[in-house]
């Protein structure tokens, strides 16, 4: 054999050695699903649930003038309204609850007309003072779901509970469901958003302009906006697997931000959660979420309600 042969056959046998050898890179950090740390803080436990309960149980608003705040909830179709009210009413009392209707098989709302739920509080005829306001989903065109105009007139308390949506035709003013002189306790004190973390990308741009549409209005009458994000366990393996992560996970926060920069809503104002839909008996985790968001959407209402009136008397 040749020593050019020779030192073929060495550097062959050399190469293969050091490919069987060759250790795999340590993953990068910015491949890792966590932060190091939470960035919002939140104490996962009993006590600060029961006491979140208590706050929102002993909870009066400050304007005798409205008894009761009035929160709206909008956004796409299929993106978790109904269900939300649903969570909130479980998160509060505790047991299974299904007072707003949902659908999870049809591609269309299945909510037709404009409804405010009540939520029950110690036993019978009571409840807390405050409510929400289920709406049809929002959908591309001009002829389907519900019509922005709508929604806008709700939001200045000139719509009466029970009205039956037309995508095509917004309410007249000669509708029997017409409000023609409301007051502040008619109108809506907190705009709910409701975008579910794993379709936020997937959102129309049609949709989101009329979400905006919506917004601008209640910016301009001084009314406070809230995003509700649920779904965050389809979005995120991590969270997935432990809830408790959420507010560790790097999936979630980009997805705030992705709805943050799509809305035009604060980060702070981003509410992540995940609604009751599969199980029958209360989570922890589920609870502390949903209920960090109804406190924050409730002070947020009654900050509203008290600034308008004392607007009114200067």
């Amino acid at each position: 054999m040749s020593r050019k042969s020779d030192y073929r056959v060495f550097s062959n046998i050399f190469g293969a050695a050091l490919q069987v050898r060759e250790v795999p890179k340590a993953a990068s950090p910015c491949a890792l699903p966590e932060f190091d740390k939470p960035w919002r803080a939140v104490a996962w436990s009993e006590a600060n649930k029961q006491q979140m309960l208590r706050k929102l149980k002993e909870f009066q608003p400050s304007m005798p003038d409205v008894n009761q705040l009035k929160i709206l909830l909008h956004g796409p179709i299929g993106t978790g309204k109904s269900s939300f009210i649903n969570s909130v009413n479980t998160a509060l009392q505790g047991r299974n609850i299904a007072a707003a209707l949902v659908d999870s098989a049809t591609g269309k709302s299945f909510t037709s007309k404009f409804k405010i739920h009540r939520l029950k509080k110690d036993g019978p005829g009571s409840y807390y003072p405050f409510v929400f306001s289920d709406i049809m989903g929002l959908e591309p065109g001009s002829s389907e779901g519900v019509h922005t105009d709508d929604i806008i007139s709700i939001l200045e308390g000139r719509v009466r509970n029970g009205y039956i949506f037309n995508p095509v035709c917004p309410l007249d003013k000669e509708h029997p469901k017409y409000n023609s002189n409301p007051s502040l306790k008619d109108k809506v004190h907190c705009l709910v958003s409701v975008l579910p973390a794993d379709k936020i990308s997937m959102m129309t741009d049609e949709v989101i302009k009329k979400m905006k549409i919506v917004r601008e209005k209640a910016r301009n009458l001084d009314i406070p906006q809230v995003v509700i994000m649920p779904l965050v366990d389809s979005a995120c393996p991590l969270v997935q697997e432990c809830l408790n992560k959420i507010y560790t996970s790097k999936k979630i926060k980009e997805k705030m931000q992705e709805c943050s920069n799509r809305l035009g809503v604060p980060m702070n104002c981003i509410f992540p959660v995940k609604n009751y839909s599969e199980e029958v008996t209360n989570n922890l985790y589920m609870d502390i979420l949903i209920l960090m968001a109804i406190t924050d959407i409730i002070m947020f209402a009654n900050d509203y309600v008290e600034e308008q009136i004392y607007a009114d008397t200067e």
